[in-house]
């Protein structure tokens, strides 16, 4: 009998050696495929290209949209707004959807991320280790965000701003309700909203009115107390394959959903109109962005993690591009967690972060306000002293991370920190509205791109892993059909 279990035993183990031989992404689970012995088939670029929902469909469809949007833009002296309309029906219908799917995986993803640092062999203390270093990680570099966007605007770019005349100054009665409305909202009150939003009264409710703030809080508290193993968690691990397998099928539309998203938004853009001041509006804001995408978080990411962060931000592309055509973090949510696990981040860390992320991680926002209410003074003449500087600040800090992560979203706190610092609201305020849903979408990128690298930061700061001490199944090769039975399958 020793001796037949021993040639079974050989058979077995030869017949695994095959196996990984000739199929070697099948093992994702493969510690010699994570140490990166055994590597994947390179595809050729055509197979990439070709690849359902592959990056490089992705660019060449927002590279179509913008070449075709600019041609018509330039061509055409006014395009219809049936015709803008019309086209823009298969982008919203993709971001509805995706939208549709973003609060049910908030919910499991924070169930199952909080389940599993219950769950984890490292120890106690490594939830509120995970959960002090995100969140301070997110207050930090937002704070960072928009110091050296004042810095920049009150040494550089407000002393090219020029003062307009009283004709551009004038607001029509349409913006002057508009604004009417939203200067009624005090600064002590969106303090306020900002911690009621932590605790909902009815949980339906903040379902139902998108409130992800609290829905976020309430699922970290489901997965905390909720029974391991039981019949309400195998409910929850079978929502998340579901949830998944539609994100799947959305990912593969990404570049339909972006080039429709992006083509009629360009035939609204009158390059003619765009001014000198409304120019440097415009430079001065993706020059914020630049800075701090490219620098000062590169810069942070290889303090702490030594890898280089130009590749990471690359491979993330995915995320960041789809952000860029949607100009919703909540919306790319998905393909963000998805970026993020092909990284290597354990999957404990991507789905407690990046949902937290997209909700208080705002830095293209923070980056945003100091300039654009600048722009609204020195169009008027006015300058402001440092004390002012120092008010815009706080506030633009507090307003990025109580923002919510849905198209131009922050246009009601602009008019909240020019009123604090005692700017008044003129007809170049229909300016910024008429321009910001082009801001909108690098902000929105830059959002999601400092989500990828906070996620990578936070992993090598905290030092977790899933369980066994190895990559989840997903950060190898993305299963949406396994994710939530990581557990079952070893009963």
């Amino acid at each position: 009998m020793p001796r037949s279990m021993d040639l079974n035993r050989s058979e077995q183990v030869q017949d695994s050696k095959n196996i990984r031989e000739s199929s070697p992404a099948s093992m994702p689970s493969d510690p010699l495929s994570q140490a990166g012995v055994v590597v994947e088939e390179k595809k050729t670029f055509v197979q990439r290209v070709l690849e359902p929902g592959s990056v490089w469909q992705i660019i060449i469809a927002a590279l179509l949209a913008i070449t075709i949007g600019l041609a018509v833009t330039t061509q055409v002296d006014e395009v219809p707004d049936a015709a803008v309309a019309i086209l823009a029906i298969p982008g919203n219908l993709w971001l509805r959807a995706l939208r549709a799917v973003v609060l049910p995986m908030i919910v499991t993803a924070m169930i199952m991320a909080i389940q599993r640092l219950r769950n984890m062999s490292q120890g106690d203390g490594k939830a509120g280790k995970l959960a002090r270093w995100t969140i301070g990680y997110y207050v930090v570099t937002t704070i960072i965000a928009v110091a050296h966007s004042c810095l920049l605007v009150g040494l550089v770019w407000s002393k090219l701003m020029n003062t307009v005349s009283g004709d551009q100054l004038a607001v029509s009665e349409d913006d002057q309700e508009m604004i009417e409305e939203r200067e009624d909202v005090a600064i002590h009150e969106v303090v306020v909203d900002m911690f009621y939003s932590l605790v909902p009264q009815n949980i339906v409710d903040a379902l139902a009115t998108d409130s992800l703030l609290a829905v976020l809080i309430t699922a970290v508290v489901i997965g905390y107390v909720i029974k391991p193993g039981g019949a309400l968690m195998k409910a929850v691990e079978e929502i998340e394959v579901i949830i998944m397998r539609i994100i799947t099928v959305l990912i593969k539309l990404a570049p339909i959903g972006v080039f429709f998203l992006i083509m009629p938004n360009l035939f609204r853009l009158d390059i003619a109109e765009i001014g000198m001041n409304l120019g440097i509006l415009i430079g001065g804001t993706l020059c914020g962005m630049v800075l701090h995408l490219f620098v000062i978080i590169p810069l942070i990411f290889v303090l702490i993690t030594r890898q280089n962060p130009y590749t990471m931000w690359m491979k993330c592309s995915p995320a960041w591009i789809t952000a860029w055509g949607t100009a919703s973090s909540a919306a790319t949510l998905p393909v963000t967690i998805r970026c993020v696990l092909e990284r290597g981040v354990p999957v404990t860390v991507a789905k407690f972060s990046v949902p937290l992320g997209c909700l208080i991680n705002m830095d293209g926002t923070a980056i945003y306000f100091p300039i654009v209410v600048v722009f609204l003074a020195a169009t008027q003449g006015i300058s402001l002293n440092a004390a002012d500087y120092i008010i815009v600040v706080l506030l633009s800090t507090l307003a990025s991370i109580g923002t919510t992560p849905i198209p131009s979203s922050s246009l009601v706190l602009v008019v909240m920190i020019a009123g604090s610092i005692g700017v008044p609201i003129t007809g170049m305020y229909a300016v910024v509205v008429a321009i910001d849903w082009f801001l909108d979408r690098f902000r929105t990128a830059v959002n999601v791109s400092c989500d990828t690298f906070a996620a990578v930061i936070v992993t090598k700061i905290t030092g977790i892993m899933d369980e066994d001490g190895e990559i989840d199944q997903e950060t190898a090769n993305i299963d949406p059909s396994s994710l939530g039975r990581r557990d079952e399958e070893k009963v």
